[in-house]
């Protein structure tokens, strides 16, 4: 079968340098595929198979045309409005520039709910119990809850990140004393 330095190097370096990551990376983007060619055929396996290449041009069409230049002009107002820190950070502080980071990923995730939930939150599904029989009065309070979970993760991520990129604090040199020195008799 071979020599097992030959699998932890030789064999799986030259995969990595002919195909660029690890044969799992390769594994799972095969899985992912296979995965996505069957929701897709069985999507398109309906009445009207149309609707659902319509609904996806209109949504890539909303995306690049309606939502891109709105989040990105609400990224570009919020970075004016908190200030961006164009100076390096003074002496002893630890640099932040990444930090609006740590409002996108929650807005984001938070964005994408309300997006995909909307009708349910805002509370405009009408028979939404009778053809459930879940209540429709709590989608807005477990929307807001999980955005405050967001917000207060990644407050708590960008503290500890605070926290851990603050410089040591040194000792304080003290001068040396009588008999400290090499020239002191014992």
């Amino acid at each position: 079968m071979g020599h097992p330095a030959d699998f932890r190097g030789g064999r799986v370096r030259g995969f990595r340098a002919r195909y660029g990551a690890s044969p799992l990376h390769l594994l799972l983007v095969l899985c992912s595929f296979a995965l996505a060619g069957y929701a897709g055929i069985r999507l398109l396996d309906g009445d009207e198979p149309w609707m659902v290449v319509v609904w996806f041009v209109g949504a890539a069409l909303l995306h690049d045309l309606v939502f891109l230049p709105l989040y990105t002009l609400t990224d570009r107002a919020a970075l004016t409005v908190l200030g961006r820190r164009r100076e390096p950070a003074a002496e002893g502080s630890p640099p932040m520039w990444g930090w609006i980071n740590y409002v996108r990923v929650p807005v984001f995730l938070s964005g994408v709910l309300l997006l995909t939930y909307f009708p349910l939150i805002l509370g405009q599904v009408d028979n939404f119990t009778a053809y459930t029989g879940l209540p429709d009065d709590v989608f807005l309070g477990r929307w807001l809850l999980i955005t405050a979970v967001l917000f207060g993760l990644s407050a708590l991520l960008l503290l500890a990140r605070m926290w851990s990129s603050r410089p040591a604090k040194r000792a304080p040199e003290s001068a040396p004393g009588p008999g400290s020195g090499r020239d002191s008799a014992p």
